[in-house]
């Protein structure tokens, strides 16, 4: 450390000055030859480890009941993929839900810390400037009071020779990328989860209907039996056993009015309401959504398309960054501090005199068990995050073939429903026809149209559930959004 102290003025003496300049030159120059020293030493080779590269995981050439098709997911997706069903009602859940739902806020401000945790890691390559200003009062018994000022200014520097600062940006903005992918991952699930809630509420509304509509019928049927036995032309046993299934079809239909009940509290959560608050009009599903046709094709850049994809790569390149960083940490490390400062009796000669002092220091962690315990688990978390981002992309094609096999099984299943709905509806109009000649019973008429009730459900269950995996379709192939490269860094703006 190198002092000099003298006198701002005329006053000030030559020799003072000219010490100073040649000194000021030596410290300079030392700095910088030893800053060129490392700088040469840096770049004989990688010292923060190797260039990031993305994680080998299994690749799937082709999908179930798809050909390979290379087909751009702009193309085949678009982002608000919600209005291909053409429900404006669906569209306007679909704006309050992405205007106002918590979860989706929370990751919007997750964003938000990230990106301002940038602006934390960019200042550690800044340097510090601190002044202070101090006043000093002392009186001893029966003596006078005595004052006394001071006054310092510091600036100190870390030159970041190895990069090691620059790595933690370079981590922190990988966490900012990741942040938002969460973001869109968060988006694309709430989409899907207000349509998939949506069409369970419309296919309970249609279910209570034809419920109610069952119950009536078997209320008539019940009266008939009923008269029947008064007359003696019917025995007590079918008029419990009719009895009975009026009770049923009674329970049953108090079921579907509660769930819908929790469907519609559930949709409210997702739209920001209280649950209780929000009332759906009642709408039958087949009259408010249309089926649509999926993708014709699937796109060949899922890994790079799918947010929560995505953001487990911006995990692991910012463990990888932080690896490089923790490597750095064990080299030596250049740093340089300038402080001025002065004490006065008086205030006003406070800054008539200064000194100065220059503080160039090396540190060289000769032994330091700390830093090798964090390179340790930095690896470990390297390894770590690894294995998540191949987890994800594993689950994410095996929600992509969950969709595919769902919604080619169950466009089959909805052909043979057509055909069995049609059987039973000729089947029907021909029992009732030959309950008009008194060939067959009414209990014969019940049974013949409970069984075509009860495929209509299976029908109205089919189309919600094709709905619910176009929607799950959509999703496994990453909603619309474009692909994102990791390792081309974006910044934050």
């Amino acid at each position: 450390m190198w002092l000099l102290k003298g006198k701002i003025g005329n006053s000030f003496p030559v020799a003072t000055w000219q010490v100073f300049t040649l000194l000021n030159w030596a410290v300079t120059l030392s700095a910088i030859v030893l800053i060129l020293f490392f700088l040469m030493l840096g770049a004989c080779s990688s010292l923060s480890g190797p260039e990031y590269e993305r994680p080998s995981v299994v690749e799937k050439d082709a999908w179930t009941q798809q050909q390979p098709l290379s087909v751009n997911g702009a193309e085949t997706i678009r982002l608000d993929w919600w209005r291909n069903f053409n429900d404006p009602y669906l569209d306007s859940l679909m704006l309050q839900a992405l205007s106002n739902n918590s979860d989706l806020r929370i990751l919007s401000a997750r964003v938000g810390v990230a990106e301002a945790a940038i602006g934390q890691a960019n200042a550690a390559q800044l340097p510090t400037i601190d002044a202070a200003l101090g006043a000093n009062y002392l009186k001893a018994e029966g003596g006078d009071l005595s004052r006394s000022y001071s006054q310092a200014f510091a600036i100190g520097w870390e030159a970041d020779i190895w990069g090691k600062l620059k790595k933690g940006v370079s981590a922190q903005s990988a966490e900012f990328n990741a942040s938002e992918a969460d973001w869109r991952a968060g988006y694309l699930t709430l989409a899907s989860n207000v349509s998939s809630t949506y069409f369970k509420i419309r296919q309970f509304d249609e279910q209570i209907v034809r419920q109610q509509k069952s119950l009536d019928k078997s209320d008539a049927i019940l009266s008939i039996f009923t008269a029947s036995f008064r007359e003696g032309l019917a025995p007590k046993t079918q008029v419990l056993q009719q009895q009975a299934e009026v009770n049923r079809l009674g329970i049953d239909l108090l079921e579907l009015q509660r769930l819908r009940q929790l469907s519609e509290n559930a949709l409210a959560t997702l739209l920001g309401v209280p649950a209780g608050d929000l009332t759906v009009p009642a709408e039958q599903l087949s009259d408010s959504v249309k089926l649509i046709k999926v993708p014709g094709g699937l796109p060949a850049d899922l890994l790079s398309r799918r947010p929560d994809i995505v953001a487990a790569e911006y995990r692991v390149l910012q463990a990888h960054e932080l690896e490089g960083q923790a490597r750095l940490a064990k080299l030596p490390g250049f740093s340089l501090t300038a402080n001025t400062g002065n004490t006065s009796l008086d205030l006003i000669d406070l800054l008539k005199s200064w000194t100065f002092g220059l503080t160039p220091t090396v540190n060289i962690p000769i032994f330091d068990p700390g830093v090798n315990a964090r390179l340790r688990v930095s690896e470990a978390q390297s390894k770590l995050v690894v294995e998540e981002y191949r987890a994800t992309v594993m689950r994410a094609l095996e929600e992509v073939e969950r969709a595919l096999v769902n919604l080619t099984n169950r466009k089959l299943q909805r052909s043979k429903l057509l055909e069995r709905q049609a059987q039973l509806r000729l089947v029907t109009l021909q029992i009732e026809a030959q309950l008009e000649e008194g060939l067959v019973t009414q209990l014969q008429v019940f049974e013949s149209e409970r069984s075509l009730l009860s495929t209509e459900l299976a029908l109205l269950e089919n189309y919600q559930n094709l709905l619910s995996d176009t929607v799950s379709l959509y999703k496994a192939l990453g909603g619309g959004w474009p692909p994102l490269n990791v390792g081309e860094e974006k910044k934050p703006g």
